[in-house]
């Protein structure tokens, strides 16, 4: 599997998520953050994901969607706002989430 996801021609959106971990302790992030991308990837007007997590901690995913509604409504999910409260009371010391309409895209494939 490709760690680039498959966007289709702009205009779309990107939800960009980095933080910063607490603990190196999985303490069960690991699962809760496939069943994330799993339970995104189920949405409507999701698009795809890439994701990766440094050493020290630091990490990013960008989630990319057709709409902003398809961000709300992937916002409103019952079960991601409950990993949601998990990632601020358990998991993250500091995080940054951005929303980006993305009007150009290129590259090698």
């Amino acid at each position: 599997m490709s760690p680039f996801a498959h966007t289709p021609e702009p205009p779309y959106y990107a939800v960009i998520f980095s933080s910063r971990r607490k603990a190196v302790d999985d303490d069960g992030y690991g699962l809760m953050a496939q069943r994330m991308i799993d339970l995104a990837a189920r949405q409507p007007g999701f698009l795809g994901a890439e994701s990766t997590r440094g050493e020290d901690g630091f990490g990013i995913t960008v989630s990319y969607w057709s709409s902003d509604e398809a961000i709300t409504r992937w916002k409103r999910d019952a079960e991601h706002l409950a990993a949601q409260r998990l990632g601020k009371d358990v998991w993250y010391e500091h995080y940054e989430l951005r929303v980006a309409r993305v009007e150009r895209a290129y590259g090698k494939r």
